[in-house]
């Protein structure tokens, strides 16, 4: 699931403190892109732990400055952080698969998508925490079950609060939370997208070529049939490097 975790694995933290504002849930939520706003929300999720940038048990990032706190993770593991204190764990290798925040995390999953804990393959993901494999029928099962499970509908009202702090406004996740009140989404890599709408529909997106500028067209072309229409997003322009439209992509009929 990689980022597309990051909901459920912030059920364990919004579960373990009361003291959140949504911005900070919603930074744990997220794939930020190290705005101003995103940083800040950053900062002050460490400050609550209350917890250090030094803790974050991360690498730098590509293309990002120096410094822990500005990869696109920084939020799910400051969250990660608050979850140690609340519980008096030690924080040390709190992305590790034997650590009390993994397990947390393992059984959020396992608990949302009704399955097994055993069943549930695991690797490390590009940030160093665990990740799960479902199939994509789990996976939007898990998503229309979220805001019914325990903390869940604080972890939704965060994200339909600041999807701003969750994303970026290119992406698909941002966009359509912007476009479909009352939804959430999480994009993760490799092309996938889960969201979850009203009355308990959930999706999983997945493009094969694990790309992801088909995500909106193929999102509009999906979601028509169920009554929700995205006319804004069915169509996604191609451009050149000199800003010139040369193409676009949508959904053959």
């Amino acid at each position: 699931m990689r980022s597309c975790s990051k909901p459920i694995q912030a059920l364990p933290l919004v579960r373990a403190r009361d003291d959140l504002a949504p911005a900070e849930v919603a930074i744990a939520c997220a794939s930020h892109r190290d705005t101003s706003d995103q940083v800040a929300a950053v900062h002050a999720l460490l400050d609550r732990a209350p917890a250090s940038e030094e803790e974050l048990e991360l690498g730098s990032q590509e293309g990002r400055p120096p410094g822990r706190i500005h990869h696109n993770c920084s939020g799910k593991h400051a969250g990660m952080l608050a979850l140690c204190r609340a519980r008096g764990w030690d924080a040390l290798g709190y992305r590790l698969p034997g650590h009390p925040v993994q397990r947390a995390c393992r059984d959020a999953h396992a608990e949302a998508a009704a399955v097994e804990p055993a069943a549930m393959p695991a690797a490390t993901d590009g940030c160093g925490v665990v990740t799960f494999a479902l199939p994509l029928d789990r996976m939007a099962y898990a998503y229309g079950r979220l805001e019914s499970l325990p903390a869940g509908e604080r972890v939704a009202r965060a994200m339909r609060a600041r999807p701003d702090l969750v994303g970026g406004p290119d992406g698909a996740d941002y966009r359509l939370m912007r476009a479909a009140p009352g939804w959430i989404a999480k994009g993760g890599a490799e092309g996938l997208l889960c969201a979850a709408g009203p009355r308990g529909l959930g999706l999983a997106l997945k493009v094969e070529d694990g790309g992801a500028r088909a995500q909106l067209p193929a999102l509009a072309a999906f979601l028509e049939p169920a009554g929700l229409r995205l006319p804004g997003l069915a169509v996604a322009p191609l451009e050149n490097s000199r800003g010139e439209l040369v193409g676009e992509i949508g959904v053959r009929s």
